[in-house]
C-alpha cells in the first residue's frame, strides 16, 4: 500500500451516505489498528451531485475518483429524478464511471453466512454453505453499445432501440478474469449466454470456449441465461463462478443476492483500471432514507473487498468477513434480515456492533 492512498467517498443518494458513514467507521479503525495513512474525501453524485452541480457526475468529482487508490459507493438515483432528461439521470454517474476508470470488471460474491442460513427463502439444504462470485462485464453490451436511443418513423410511430455488441478483445478479458479467480476458488467456470438466439451472445461463446485452451485446469461450462436463471433458484451450489455479459450479470447477480437472504448483505468490486470502485448492490432505498433501517452490512463488506483488490491486503477482507459473521452469530439483524428470536438493531448499531469486534481483533 503506498505511502499516501486516497480513498474518494461518493455516498450518493437515499440510504448511500448512511451505509457509507458505517463503512468509514470501519475504515478508520483499520487505519488506527494497522498504522495506515489514508486520505479520505467526500464527493457528490447521482441525484445528489444533479441537485448541486446539474450533473450526476461532475468534473470534479471524476477527477477525484480518477486520481484515488479506490472509490467507495454508496448509492445513486430515486423517483425523484426519474422525470429529468435521460442523459442527466443519476444512473448515468456510474456508467460514466465505470466507463472513465476501465472498470471492466465487476465481481459480485454470494455468500451464505452460517448464522443467515435460516434467512433465505430457499431450504437449508440448498442454501447452505453456497458461496459463489459473479464475474460481470460491465463497460460492453447493451448498456453502452451504440447505436440506441427513440426514434419517430414516418408513419408517426415512434420505436426505441439498443444495441447489443461486444468485440472479441472485450470478450476475451473478462474471461480471463473469470478464469483467474477461479483457479484461486474450485476451478470452475459456468459462462452464461443466449446463443440460440443472440448471434452476439454465441460469438461470446465462441471466444470464451477458445480462450479456455490456455485454462485447461479449469473445468468450462455453457449455459443459456433462462436455464441459468432457474438453475440459481434449484441447485445454487453447483456453480462456482459465473462469467456472463453486462446486462445477463445485472439481473443474476441481484437473483443470487436472494439467495444469501438479503439484497442488504452482497458487495461488489468493480475492477479492471488503475483502481478499483466498490459498492453494495443494493439501491438508494429512498423509503427507508433517514429512518437507521439500512443494512449496511454490504458496504462494510465492500471495504474489505476494497482492500483486497486495491490496496493490496486479502487479510483485512478475511478480518471483516470475520467480524460481520461473529455480529450475525449473536444474533443480531437489521429489518431486512429479521428473524424470530433475533435482535433487531438500526444502521448505526450495526455498524458499532462490527467496529467493536473489528476493535476486539488481534490484527
Amino acid at each position: 500500500m503506498s505511502e499516501n492512498t486516497k480513498i474518494t467517498l461518493l455516498p450518493g443518494d437515499g440510504i448511500g451516505p448512511e451505509v457509507v458513514r458505517q463503512a468509514v467507521k470501519i475504515i478508520k479503525i483499520l487505519e488506527s489498528k494497522l498504522g495506515l495513512e489514508l486520505e479520505m474525501q467526500e464527493y457528490p453524485v447521482g441525484g445528489a451531485a444533479y441537485e448541486v452541480e446539474g450533473h450526476p457526475l461532475p468534473e470534479t468529482t471524476l477527477k477525484a475518483a480518477k486520481e484515488a487508490n479506490a472509490v467507495l459507493l454508496g448509492a445513486v438515483g430515486g423517483p425523484k429524478w426519474e422525470s429529468i432528461d435521460f442523459a442527466l439521470r443519476p444512473e448515468r454517474a456510474l456508467l460514466g464511471l465505470r466507463s472513465s476508470l476501465g472498470l471492466f470488471a465487476n465481481l459480485r460474491p454470494a455468500k451464505v453466512f452460517d448464522a443467515l442460513v435460516e434467512a433465505s427463502t430457499l431450504k437449508f439444504d440448498v442454501v447452505n454453505g453456497l458461496d459463489i462470485l459473479v464475474v460481470r462485464e460491465l463497460t460492453g453490451g447493451i448498456y453502452f453499445g451504440k447505436p440506441a436511443g427513440v426514434e419517430t418513423l414516418e408513419d408517426g410511430t415512434r420505436r426505441g432501440f439498443n444495441t447489443l455488441v461486444y468485440t472479441e478483445d472485450e470478450i476475451k478479458r473478462i474471461a480471463r478474469v473469470a478464469f483467474d479467480v477461479a483457479r484461486k476458488r474450485n476451478n470452475k467456470v459456468h459462462s452464461i449466454d443466449k446463443a440460440n438466439v443472440l448471434q452476439c451472445t454465441g460469438f461470446w461463446r465462441e471466444v470464451v470456449t477458445d480462450l479456455h485452451k490456455e485454462y485447461s485446469d479449469v473445468t468450462l461450462e455453457h449455459m443459456y441465461v433462462d436455464n441459468c436463471a432457474m438453475q440459481l433458484v434449484r441447485n445454487p451450489k453447483q456453480f462456482d463462478v459465473v462469467l456472463t455479459t453486462n446486462m445477463f450479470g445485472d439481473i443474476l447477480s441481484d437473483e443470487a443476492s436472494m439467495l444469501t437472504g438479503s439484497i442488504g448483505m452482497l458487495p461488489s468490486a468493480s475492477v479492471g483500471g488503475s483502481n478499483g470502485m466498490y459498492e453494495p448492490i443494493h439501491g438508494s432505498a429512498p423509503d427507508i432514507a433517514g429512518q437507521d433501517k439500512a443494512n449496511p452490512l454490504a458496504t462494510i463488506l465492500s471495504v474489505g473487498m476494497m482492500f483486497k483488490y486495491s490496496l493490496d491486503n486479502e487479510q483485512v477482507n478475511t478480518w471483516i468477513e470475520e467480524a460481520v459473521e461473529a455480529v450475525l452469530a449473536k444474533g443480531y439483524r437489521t429489518g431486512d434480515i429479521m428473524s424470530d428470536g433475533k435482535k433487531q438493531v438500526g444502521t448505526v448499531q450495526m455498524g458499532d456492533l462490527v467496529a467493536e469486534e473489528l476493535e476486539a481483533k488481534q490484527c
